[in-house]
């Protein structure tokens, strides 16, 4: 029997999300966001519509994204829930926000342009609507939901036909400690290399790290030292400019921050530069062709979250499927599944070999 979502997250507990969603493979007998192999054709331009909606929808919603990976049948994205972002805003600006989104509504409307015409029994039925949707502008499942019915729409548009695009709901798991987060951080952004469809973190497009490599080479004026990520990024560029998808306003990924005393919802606890050698490394280990042995270099950032080196590597390969519906150290999965009454959390064993002893 399948869980509702509003069930599996708990703001309290954790604001950090990692969710999944398939598409369905074979009813139309293709890799609906990659290639065709019965005709040949290519839908990799619906990878970008899937990054593009993530982003414009970061940028309404009060969720962040820390990262994501577009594969040819699923794709993957690690979110950030800033409730208190949300309960900031203003009611008009949670309004403006709702509506380039969403129809309005008619009584909204009037109080936006004629406040003084509305009597109390009318502005109360007015405060309740934008206060339910303030609290869907932090809701995963609304986000989910607008990411996904819409690729939907526009993938059976393109091909002419009705139908389920998604293979079902998407999958939720709650990310409970810094440890969690980064493990699933690093095996999202390594979707590509694990799966053996790209060699290197650069040629890994719609990935999150590719972006982020972009972005720090950029920020360094060492682009044109990296050609074939000068290259891709410019051709993704481009194919958002195709797709009229370039005046779409959207929001940066979670920015990185080292500080241990730095508030989770103003950025990762994690400096960029220990990140991107850690992806950079587990990346080259994981390939086939060479020893599953971790780097001395990145030692230092793995045990500083308490992860045994050991077990990294078989960790972050098979993270999504050893976890359920949380992932985190033993003693905060029982205690969320205690918390909650939750059935008891898959995953235990393989927590208790991931951490170090206290």
């Amino acid at each position: 029997m399948t869980t509702s979502r509003e069930t599996q997250v708990f703001l309290d507990e954790t604001p950090f999300y990692h969710c999944c969603v398939r598409c369905v493979r074979c009813v139309r007998r293709a890799y609906l966001c990659g290639e065709d192999f019965s005709t040949g054709e290519s839908y990799d331009h619906r990878k970008q519509w899937v990054v593009s909606r993530l982003k414009f929808l970061s940028y309404i919603y009060a969720i962040d994204i820390c990262a994501y990976a577009v594969m040819s049948n699923h794709y993957h994205v690690v979110l950030h829930v800033d409730k208190s972002r949300a309960e900031s805003w203003s009611r008009s600006e949670v309004v403006e926000r709702w509506m380039q989104l969403y129809k309005g509504d008619m009584l909204v409307s009037r109080w936006l342009k004629a406040p003084a015409t509305l009597d109390e029994a009318q502005r109360d039925a007015v405060y309740l609507k934008i206060e339910a949707w303030r609290e869907r502008l932090f809701d995963i499942g609304w986000f989910m939901r607008g990411v996904n019915e819409t690729i939907a729409r526009m993938a059976n548009a393109e091909e002419n036909c009705k139908g389920r695009f998604w293979e079902g709901r998407y999958k939720s798991q709650a990310l409970l400690d810094e440890a969690a987060l980064l493990s699933c951080m690093v095996y999202v952004d390594l979707n590509p290399v694990r799966a053996g469809m790209e060699e290197s973190l650069d040629a890994s497009d719609f990935t999150s790290i590719q972006q982020r490599l972009a972005e720090f080479a950029s920020k360094k004026r060492q682009l044109k030292k990296h050609p074939e990520l000068a290259e891709r990024t410019e051709k993704q560029v481009r194919l958002k400019a195709d797709l009229k998808l370039d005046k779409q306003p959207e929001a940066p990924l979670m920015v990185f921050d080292g500080s241990s005393h730095t508030d989770i919802h103003v950025a990762l606890p994690f400096t960029e530069q220990d990140y991107l050698r850690l992806v950079d490394e587990t990346g080259r280990v994981l390939r086939a062709d060479k020893r599953g042995a971790i780097p001395d270099a990145i030692k230092p950032i793995i045990e500083r979250f308490g992860i045994d080196p050991k077990n990294w590597l078989e960790h972050v390969k098979n993270f999504s499927r050893r976890y359920g519906r949380c992932a985190g150290h033993v003693v905060r999965m029982r205690a969320y599944v205690e918390r909650y009454g939750l059935r008891a959390a898959k995953g235990v064993g393989i927590s208790k070999a991931m951490y170090r002893a206290a």
